[in-house]
């Protein structure tokens, strides 16, 4: 019998039992859906979190404190208190590095007449524009005179400034008041969205790192320091020179651990891709869960229709059927339920996905393998759970199923 006609049965004997067949593709529907959608969540979240390391800067270093260790007690990343401004100028003589600022945090209210906002307020060098590939929107960034004089100028982020003088307001030159100290205000850097974390990077006010260490955190140490290559070829080698420099400051032996941590922008796109990538993998391998039962499902009605239809299967082999076109004929019948369904249900976990991408604004992003892996396995799960109620319709003795009531 030719594979033309064998899959015209097939699709005849399913169209008898259309509510049958649709119900038993349902299994499969629910179960491509869900997974399509665990999916494109989970990449739409990696493609995100990238997006927003990406935009702190390019070739970009982070030094940060290392941890403070004394009595036996270990305080953790960022206890301790050995960065020093000093350090900084030392990584500026390094011909590796493009760029270098100072970074010192503090977090106060800012006023304006009788609008006020809390923020975060940035130390920082002029170098930072330059590191962070960002922009003014308005007005300029401050100069090395500012810097070397600790004067009271700042510069805003976009979301501080709608918040004080409202949106689409140039504030430059305008005075405003951080804790008890009179800033000029210089300019408003472009709205950059959110970063590492969710965090919005517009929610800051960046002034020179001397005046805010002098008038107002009154601290003598730095919260970090951030550096920039020319290329990100160099990244790699300069984030190992970086390291050694530090060690050498600081009068570290060999053997004795590290007081600063050097992270570039690379190695905080690993972490945070692989947790994303981890929690993509859970969510589709409880998502695919519905697939298996979509499968049982199958075999389940495969082996009521191959009861049905005993006396039929018995007919045909009776007038000359081989025992391979039954068993081609039910697993196609198996395959067309599991295929088909697969395709509704990657329509439904895509339209699903553009949903929450639209309606929730949850990143969502469906990636082609993930289209093809679901259609290959919706076919591998109709081949595995047809197959025994096939190879079961393809052993049946002809006389015997012909005298089946």
């Amino acid at each position: 019998m030719s594979i033309i006609m064998t899959l015209r049965i097939a699709f005849k004997a399913l169209g008898r039992n259309k509510l049958r067949t649709a119900l038993t593709m349902l299994g499969m529907i629910i179960g491509v859906a869900a997974v399509i959608a665990m999916v494109a969540m989970g990449t739409g979240a990696q493609a995100q979190i990238e997006e927003q390391i990406k935009s702190a800067g390019t070739n970009m270093i982070t030094i940060f404190p290392g941890s403070i260790n004394a009595g036996g007690v270990r305080g953790g990343m960022g206890t301790s208190s050995r960065l020093v401004p000093e350090d900084a100028q030392a990584l500026r003589d390094l011909p590796e590095l493009e760029f270098v600022s100072e970074v010192v945090s503090t977090r106060t209210q800012v006023i304006y007449g009788n609008q006020n906002w809390q923020t975060q307020v940035q130390g920082v060098n002029v170098d930072l524009p330059n590191i962070r590939a960002w922009p003014m929107k308005y007005g300029a960034f401050f100069s090395p005179e500012d810097v070397r004089g600790a004067n009271k100028v700042c510069v805003l982020g976009s979301n501080v400034s709608d918040n004080l003088f409202g949106e689409d307001v140039d504030p430059t030159d305008q005075q405003i008041r951080v804790r008890n100290q009179i800033f000029r205000v210089l300019g408003v850097m472009t709205p950059k969205g959110s970063g590492v974390g969710g965090m919005s990077q517009d929610d800051q006010l960046f002034a020179p790192y001397t005046t805010v260490m002098k008038k107002l955190s009154g601290q003598i140490n730095i919260n970090q320091i951030l550096a920039s290559t020319r290329s990100a070829d160099e990244v790699s080698a300069a984030q190992a020179i970086v390291l050694s420099t530090m060690r050498t400051r600081h009068g570290l032996a060999e053997g004795e651990p590290d007081d600063v941590t050097v992270q570039t922008q690379d190695d905080i796109v690993a972490l945070r891709t692989q947790q994303a990538q981890t929690m993509t993998t859970l969510l589709a391998f409880i998502a695919s869960v519905s697939l298996v039962v979509g499968g049982i499902g199958i075999m389940n009605i495969m082996l009521v229709s191959v009861t049905e239809r005993t006396r039929e299967i018995g007919l045909r082999l009776a007038i000359g059927a081989r025992g391979f076109d039954v068993l081609l004929q039910f697993l196609i019948e198996a395959v067309v339920i599991s295929v088909v369904g697969g395709a509704v249900g990657l329509a439904i976990g895509y339209l699903v996905s553009e949903g929450l991408k639209y309606y929730q604004n949850i990143p969502a992003l469906v990636p082609i393998n993930a289209v093809a892996i679901a259609v290959g396995f919706s076919a591998f799960v109709g081949i595995f759970f047809g197959f025994y109620p096939a190879r079961k319709a393809a052993g049946l003795d002809p006389i015997e199923a012909l005298r089946f009531e």
